[in-house]
């Protein structure tokens, strides 16, 4: 797949709230996925997409309901995909609240080699 192709397919699949599925079909086995923090139960760095596969479990975990999930046009730049995410959540125990980050992808042989987040 070509950067943009896989652009257009990550924003399909997260506008759908299927992650899991972004993340078997569109990352290479060896990915990072870096957080803009270490936080509860989350390393800063998470190594292998099996790993990275866990941690989304561990987050949905945290959820009792998702109100709405949405991404924003992505925006590319040679080898890279930068996306606006926003999820609407109530998470257990907690208030409902709005979460906006910017996510980071870096492509490599038609694979997400890297995902960054910023809050």
């Amino acid at each position: 797949m070509t950067v943009t192709e896989i652009a257009s397919r990550l924003a399909e699949l997260c506008n759908q709230g299927d992650f899991e599925k972004a993340q078997k079909e569109l990352f290479a086995e060896d990915a990072i996925s870096i957080e803009p923090y270490a936080s509860t139960g989350f390393e800063k760095e998470t190594k292998g997409l099996s790993a990275i596969l866990e941690k989304g479990k561990k987050f949905n975990a945290m959820v009792e309901e998702t109100h709405s999930c949405s991404v924003s046009n992505h925006i590319l730049a040679g080898n890279a995909i930068a996306l606006v995410l926003t999820m609407d959540v109530t998470m257990k125990g907690q208030e409902r609240s709005k979460i906006a980050e910017i996510c980071v992808y870096e492509v490599k042989d038609g694979k997400i080699i890297s995902e960054q987040f910023f809050m």
